[in-house]
């Protein structure tokens, strides 16, 4: 099941290459942000597949504003979805995943780093990873690994044009205009791609409550 907010084309390309592998997909638009657009979207993935073995993560907005011009509503647009959404996720997937079921969250790299204009992003990242660490200790007797991933410069729909050129500075292998997309970025985890896909799937590949580096 494919959650996603506004970029319809986009998850229907996710669902057809999944259902071109031979296997089986749907795409769901939920506003995470909302608790019970979370609710509703692992109702909806319930109703397609059953229980469920595997939950990622990877909800985001970001804000590119000095903190003492941040106003309230810029602090709620960028925490109700990187925060609240990704802890009501978790709380759903804690409470509906079958034992040995294995979380994925997406972080970030700059969590380790100083962005100036970024307070909201990154403090909304390392809450998430926060996260992390408590749940995966919590659920650690029935079996179920909660891990995040913390990828450096990847080509989104959040990566602005102003960062272009300094996220290329800091990731060599990368020109200006040859960014990894989300797939290509899996190699600098110090996993091969393959690996890295398979690590939902896999009992010995992570240790429970870390944040794997995919910076580059």
């Amino acid at each position: 099941m494919i959650g996603f907010l506004k970029n319809d084309a986009r998850a229907n390309e996710v669902v057809k290459s999944i259902v071109d592998a031979g296997g089986k997909a749907a795409a769901v638009a939920a506003d995470l942000s909302r608790l019970g657009e979370v609710t509703r979207l692992f109702d909806e993935a319930e109703r397609a597949v059953g229980r469920l073995d595997i939950v990622a993560a990877n909800a985001a907005d970001i804000l590119v504003k000095p903190l003492a011009e941040c106003s309230e509503a810029d602090y709620d647009r960028i925490f109700n979805t990187n925060s609240k959404g990704v802890f009501f996720t978790l709380k759903e997937a804690a409470r509906r995943l079958k034992d040995g079921g294995r979380i994925l969250v997406t972080s970030t790299g700059g969590t380790k780093l100083f962005f100036p204009g970024q307070s909201l992003y990154l403090g909304s990242k390392g809450a998430v990873e926060q996260f992390v660490r408590c749940l995966s200790w919590e659920l650690g007797a029935r079996g179920i690994t909660v891990n995040a991933i913390s990828p450096g410069p990847t080509e989104t729909d959040m990566m602005q044009d102003r960062y272009r050129d300094k996220a290329a500075g800091m990731s060599p292998d990368f020109s200006r205009h040859q960014w990894p997309h989300a797939q290509e970025r899996a190699r600098y985890s110090g996993a091969s791609a393959a690996d890295f896909h398979r690590l939902p799937f896999s009992s010995g590949d992570w240790t429970p409550d870390t944040c794997r580096e995919a910076t580059g």
